[in-house]
This record gives structure tokens, C-alpha cells and sequence, in this order.
């Protein structure tokens, strides 16, 4: 473990203490000095990686507080193969940052993962999808207005999400936009935040002021 792991660690082991324990009662955090070595690699991995980016000086702290990843310390192996994959659909994909973002409140939106909504919600205004768009999404309706690549990822995914296909429409709409590689990697940011989604509704991990950002739709 490097230097700068071992002081990220050891200021989550102090920081987030009880607070964070008693908020994930399902999958209790493991702490780094309590990691296995399968573990502590997949803590290194993910605080050295490029997600750090987003979380300041608070990258130990958000690794095990946040997201998915303390549920994915049960199956370190498994957290391994699929934070890479998160990954690569989060830093290299072909579609725009902005409209991966909006694909990303689709899939939080569709599970009513309230996490996964608060988190990617920032990053979206952060890239510059309208918070327009965002709002009618949380509302679970079609946003009014939308510029043409919007409305392809937006169709697409509802589509997807819906139906479990896409029509030729759809998909020809994507493809002319953005490759066949886009529409890969449209459907594998799909399918990776449906896991993060199912892992952080099963772990109940919570929003960290408490509060409730997608409300039931009817």
C-alpha cells in the first residue's frame, strides 16, 4: 500500500467512524485495517482511481461511506471485474459526458435508487446537462425541448429500460450520432448503474443529509 493509501486510510478509519457503521446496518463498513489483502487491493484500486477525481480530499472516506463499493468488499473479486467496467463506461466512453450522465439518472431514475440519483445528479450539472432535463426525469416524464442527441439517448433508454429492446429507430438514431461503439457503450452504462442500482437498493445505502430526491411516481 502506498504512503498516500495508508493516510487516506487510516483518515477514514477516524472520519467516518460510527456514523457511516450505523448507516449501512445490512452491510456493515469494513474498515481498512479490518481488510482481507482481496480487499484492501479493491480499496487501492478505487481510491488511486480515476473516481477520486470527484471526491476531494474525501476519497477513503466516499469509497467506503458511498456508492456501492463496501457491499462489493463481500465479493472483492467480483468488485474488481465490475469497477472496471464502471470504469471504462464512466471515463472512456464514446458517448458525451453530459448524456452519459443523463443515461445514468435514466437507469437511477427507472430503479427509484435514491443514492445513485443524488450522487450522478451533481455530476450531470457539473457536465452540463440542463437541469430541466434532470427534473422531468426525476418527475418521470419526457423532457419538453430536448436537443436531438438528448432525445436519441433519452428514447433509447427508456426503450431499453421498458421494453428490455430498442426499435430500429431508436437504435439507427444512436448510431448515426455516435458509432456502434456509442451504442455499446450506451447499453453497458445502462447495464452497470442497474447493478449499482440493485446493490444500493438491497445495501439501503442511504443519502448522506437524509434526504428522499426521487419521490414514488404513480
Amino acid at each position: 500500500m502506498s504512503l498516500t493509501t495508508t493516510l487516506l486510510a487510516l483518515a477514514a478509519t477516524t472520519v467516518v467512524g460510527v456514523g457511516i457503521a450505523a448507516a449501512q446496518t445490512r452491510f456493515p463498513v469494513i474498515q481498512p485495517g479490518d481488510m482481507n489483502a482481496e480487499q484492501k487491493k479493491l480499496f487501492d484500486t478505487l481510491v488511486a482511481g480515476p473516481r477520486a477525481q470527484n471526491y476531494g480530499g474525501e476519497a477513503a472516506k466516499r469509497v467506503l461511506s458511498g456508492g456501492p463499493f463496501n457491499a462489493w468488499m463481500r465479493s472483492p473479486e467480483f468488485g474488481m471485474r465490475i469497477q472496471a467496467v464502471g470504469e471504462h463506461i464512466r471515463f472512456k466512453s464514446a458517448i458525451p459526458k453530459h448524456l452519459n450522465e443523463l443515461a445514468i439518472l435514466i437507469t437511477a431514475r427507472e430503479w427509484t435508487s435514491q443514492y445513485e440519483w443524488y450522487a450522478h445528479h451533481a455530476l450531470a450539472m457539473k457536465a452540463g446537462l440542463d437541469p430541466k432535463i434532470a427534473e422531468a426525469v426525476a418527475a418521470g416524464k419526457r423532457p419538453e425541448a430536448m436537443k436531438e442527441d438528448e432525445a436519441a439517448i433519452y428514447d433509447f433508454c427508456i426503450q431499453l429500460h421498458r421494453n428490455r429492446k430498442v426499435d430500429d429507430a431508436a437504435f439507427n438514431r444512436v448510431k448515426a450520432l455516435f458509432g456502434e461503439q456509442g451504442v455499446v457503450d450506451l447499453v453497458g452504462v445502462s447495464g452497470y448503474y442497474v447493478a449499482v442500482s440493485m446493490t444500493l437498493n438491497v445495501a439501503q445505502v442511504p443519502v448522506p443529509d437524509g434526504s428522499v430526491p426521487l419521490k414514488p411516481l404513480d
